[in-house]
């Protein structure tokens, strides 16, 4: 009769240690949850939009066409490109 296991609760102690690792992850998940709901919507603005009465800029056909053309001379080649 003295064989018998002392009663230490009703969890086991292997189980112990998962439960609190998985209510600190819950905890964790849960303040950031509550963070983003409660302090990321306060930041958000809404913008107004004004109107712009900037010129439109002027087109090929209000200045003259395209320009012309150039000599028959070519452009250097770009320089070779080595790569590690």
């Amino acid at each position: 009769m003295t064989n018998l296991m002392p009663v230490t609760g009703w969890i086991p102690p292997d189980w112990a240690v998962v439960l609190i690792m998985g209510g600190a992850f819950l905890l964790v998940a849960a303040g950031a949850v509550v963070w983003v709901i409660f302090f990321h919507k306060a930041r958000r603005r809404r913008r107004k939009r004004r109107e712009h009465s900037r010129p439109l800029g002027t087109t090929l056909a209000q200045t003259g066409g395209l320009p012309p053309i150039r000599p028959g001379e070519k452009p250097p080649p770009p320089p070779p490109t080595s790569f590690p």
